[in-house]
């Protein structure tokens, strides 16, 4: 991941920030992201989402509308701020330091709908080149003093009113990528879609949107859509659930369709096929999980209904962070994962 020596080095220098450059080592597992991600010409509209909304409808036993997007999505990595310390001691005789040194890349993600529908109907859907998500923030890469299965972490802020920290652990290995199966649907209520509760579930079950994207399987246009042979996978994964994670919402956001877990899984694409600069060809999959608490459970058991907000997109990387700087070849990256 990133050598004893250099974690050393970082302790004792200055902390900074700087411009990212490609597969800088000292990002550990997350130097394959600086850089801009983007759906390019043969990857338009591969950005697909699914939310529930409380809504008054005029269906009889529909409190919700079921939003589903096509969308298009640019991700920037642009910044590292290294040797962030974080200072603590082991207590002992004698008691000694235990600084951890972090280093830390930021991002920006925006997402513009080219496609929207709901049910039922709302007229609320928006127009296509509508901004649907804007979302800056961090990934972490703890050096040191780390758990295996919580080296990396997420903070992002949302302008609805969110802000969350995801943790996890970044793995890369030469195996092709395994998709999980996806449940789209609520849980906390009869998940049969021949439950009149589930009308807007059933509905785009047997009309999929832009006749492809089912959100009660949303997975499936994952599985599939490499343009290429995969040479080298990354797997970033994170979620609030783990250990002090969470999410914090403001008050109406909480009153409503409170925003309580999320998951993500990223999966970075090395190709067989190289790039202007002689290295592989880097294709990033993601899919997203939200969990939206509102309305009382139909099951008889306590709580409100988990309603999944599920988003995924397939893009390629479009731009290294800045092209005059040298490009680390890919030999030398096996070195230090």
């Amino acid at each position: 991941m990133i050598s004893t020596k250099r974690v050393e080095q970082l302790k004792y220098q200055s902390r900074h920030i700087e411009l990212s450059r490609p597969r800088d080592p000292d990002l550990g597992v997350l130097q394959v992201l600086p850089g801009t991600w983007s759906n390019v010409p043969d990857m338009i509209g591969r950005g697909w989402n699914a939310i529930a909304l409380p809504f008054v409808s005029d269906m009889s036993g529909i409190d919700y509308r079921l939003l589903v997007n096509q969308y298009n999505e640019v991700l920037k990595f642009t910044l590292v701020d290294k040797g962030v310390k974080n200072r603590g001691i082991q207590r002992g005789s004698p008691s000694f330091n235990t600084d951890q040194i972090v280093v830390a890349l930021d991002y920006e993600q925006r997402i513009e709908q080219i496609a929207a529908d709901d049910f039922p109907a709302s007229g609320l859907q928006g127009e296509r080149d509508t901004t649907i998500h804007h979302e800056p923030g961090l990934w972490l890469f703890m050096t040191n003093q780390a758990e295996p299965h919580c080296n990396i972490s997420r903070l992002g802020t949302i302008p609805h009113g969110d802000s969350l920290l995801a943790l996890g652990a970044g793995t890369r290995s030469v195996a092709p990528p395994k998709i999980p199966a996806i449940n789209g649907l609520p849980i906390g209520v009869n998940q049969t879609l021949t439950n009149p509760y589930l009308a807007p579930y059933a509905h785009f079950h047997a009309n999929p949107f832009k006749g492809v994207f089912d959100p009660t399987e949303p997975h499936k246009l994952l599985v599939g859509a490499i343009p290429g042979t995969v040479k080298w996978t990354t797997k970033l994964e994170v979620s609030t659930r783990v250990e002090t994670g969470g999410i914090v919402n403001i008050p109406f956001i909480v009153r409503q369709a409170n925003a309580a877990e999320m998951i993500s899984t990223f999966w970075i694409y090395e190709l067989e096929e190289t790039d202007t600069y002689g290295n592989p060809r880097l294709i990033m999959q993601y899919l997203q999980i939200v969990l939206l608490d509102f309305f009382t459970r139909r099951d008889g058991l306590p709580g409100p209904i988990r309603w999944p907000h599920v988003s995924i997109n397939t893009m390629e990387k479009t731009a290294e962070p800045d092209a005059e700087k040298a490009v680390v070849p890919a030999a030398e990256v096996e070195k230090t994962l």
